[in-house]
């Protein structure tokens, strides 16, 4: 029947694909193959032959055949290329290097590469390791980070050796890595780009992988059962992050080094593999407040150690650069009580924790933001800690300057619906203002490079926030109760409202603000005197 049959034809090019790859691919050189093979127990020896329709024939032969079995191929037209040895030494030494027995071209022993993934690690030199790197990127002598030699048997049998490079060209402005692992089957080289073995924020590894449970095709390019694959990725990717782990914990120093190179690539996996996103969280590192030349990056788990309990928040900070991120004034009540900030200067880094949300019950959050939360500070217990906290409102109802509430009235009306309020600061100590984002909203960083990407998205209105205690803002309250300076103190607001937009990096009205400088300069000058005492 039709369904018989389908079902035979099935079989047999599972057969072909666990059995006769090689052979079979011969039809697509030759229009004729034959092969002659004599047993050493035997006088004569035998042919077989066939053109590749289905059929074939085997007899016997008179010829005198040594002992042993030679194939020959008779090639089709227009494939003489195949006879010269240039180009069958290039075929052997990418496809052949490793097969176990020894491959002569003219008398020239071509597969001298051993196949040291199938050798025990403890057999296996330094400089054997280091000679394979070489062999497989094609640059002898380069040394690689660290390299990774695995043994699997279940669910499925394999061997391994992966490398970490010492630089990620990447960075370098390269491209994208699309060079994937070495696969063989037996030792024999199925791909030299595989791509499905690895997770895309590994792609920075070099490597080989070699496996006798392999279920391929006849064009040793597709697979018949992806679940081997899926498997086989699974606990590869397992292993890698196990040695991270390692290195990590055994040696920050050359843990820094890699990170430095590729972890921009590896926290891509924070956002694509759900599965491995907390083992992951562990492996990020990022500058803070704390950092310094000598302990470098820190770790969120490190972050948290240091955190006293009462701090149920993991802050940070971002900006283009360094210097830029330290002068944000919402930093400002961290210095003043010691508390660590993360600093990014990366945008992927606030999506990467953005994606994450907490850490270790900690949750992540910008210091721009208003849904920020800073932990109690430490006071007396029972009746006096209630006692310190009434003297401390007190002592803040009082520093209060009088008029300070006219000030952020008038500063509001003239500011209208670009701003979602105006209102007094608890985060800063000595800058006269700042902005803050409203609760739920992405930090500023984040949000002017999804309006560079997306044409209609909106920047959330901001909070305009006034440091009471700033020695200008005091004085505008000293004004604001004479009428006549009302318009002044709405005039001083807009520029105070244009200099926290520069400060959080976006872009005020240029040619409002010239103006209004000019105008501030004007009003000075004239109270300067050009008499010479």
């Amino acid at each position: 029947s039709g369904g018989s049959d389908k079902e035979q034809a099935a079989k047999n090019v599972s057969l072909i694909g666990q059995f006769g790859v090689g052979f079979y691919s011969s039809f697509m050189l030759a229009d004729r193959v034959e092969v002659r093979s004599r047993s050493y127990a035997e006088e004569t020896g035998w042919v077989w032959e066939s053109t590749g329709d289905g059929s074939f024939t085997v007899s016997e032969t008179e010829e005198q055949i040594p002992r042993g079995t030679e194939i020959r191929l008779h090639l089709k037209d227009k494939l003489d290329e195949f006879v010269e040895p240039a180009r069958l030494k290039f075929i052997l030494n990418k496809y052949s290097t490793f097969v176990p027995h020894p491959i002569r071209l003219d008398g020239e022993h071509i597969n001298n590469q051993p196949p040291i993934w199938l050798e025990p690690r403890s057999a296996v030199t330094e400089e054997q390791y280091q000679d394979f790197y070489g062999y497989l990127t094609h640059f002898p002598g380069q040394k690689p980070l660290w390299h990774l030699h695995l043994t699997a048997d279940s669910p499925f049998q394999f061997h391994s050796i992966l490398y970490c490079p010492d630089a990620n060209l990447e960075r370098m402005g390269f491209g994208r890595a699309e060079h994937g692992l070495h696969l063989c089957a037996k030792r024999i080289l199925v791909q030299n780009d595989n791509r499905d073995l690895l997770p895309d924020y590994l792609r920075f590894l070099r490597g080989i992988v070699d496996s006798a449970d392999l279920p391929l095709n006849v064009s040793r390019e597709a697979l018949q059962d992806n679940t081997v694959f899926r498997k086989m990725k699974k606990v590869i990717t397992k292993k890698v992050l196990d040695h991270l782990d390692s290195v990590a914990t055994e040696s920050a120093e050359q843990y820094s080094k890699f990170y430095k190179e590729f972890g921009s690539v590896l926290r891509e996996g924070i956002g694509e593999d759900f599965d491995h996103r907390d083992r992951l969280a562990k492996l990020l590192r990022f500058q803070s407040t704390n950092s310094s030349a000598e302990n470098g990056l820190v770790s969120l788990a490190g972050y948290c150690e240091r955190a006293g309990e009462q701090q149920k928040q993991i802050y940070f900070a971002t900006g283009t650069d360094l210097n830029s991120v330290l002068r944000d004034p919402n930093l400002e009540i961290f210095r003043q009580r010691n508390l660590e900030v993360l600093v990014l200067t990366d945008p992927v880094d606030e999506y990467v924790l953005s994606t994450l949300r907490e850490f270790q019950d900690h949750e992540l959050i910008s210091v721009d933001s208003d849904d920020l939360k800073l932990p109690e500070q430490e006071t007396a217990s029972g009746e006096d800690a209630h006692k310190t906290d009434a003297e401390d409102k007190q002592k803040s109802d009082d520093a209060t300057p009088t008029g300070f509430d006219k000030v952020l009235s008038l500063i509001k009306e003239s500011l209208g619906d670009r701003i979602s309020d105006v209102r007094r600061s608890q985060r800063l100590t000595d800058s006269v203002c700042c902005l803050v984002n409203p609760k739920g909203a992405q930090s500023t960083t984040m949000q002017k490079v999804l309006q560079i990407n997306l044409p209609d998205f909106e920047m959330s209105k901001m909070i305009l926030e006034f440091n009471a205690n700033a020695p200008l803002v005091k004085r505008l309250c000293e004004l604001a109760g004479n009428e006549q300076n009302h318009a002044f103190i709405s005039t001083c607001g807009e520029q105070l409202y244009a200099n926290a937009m520069i400060q959080a990096g976006l872009a005020p009205n240029g040619s409002e603000m010239a103006d209004r400088v000019q105008s501030f300069m004007m009003d000075l000058a004239k109270q300067r005197s050009s008499v010479i005492l």
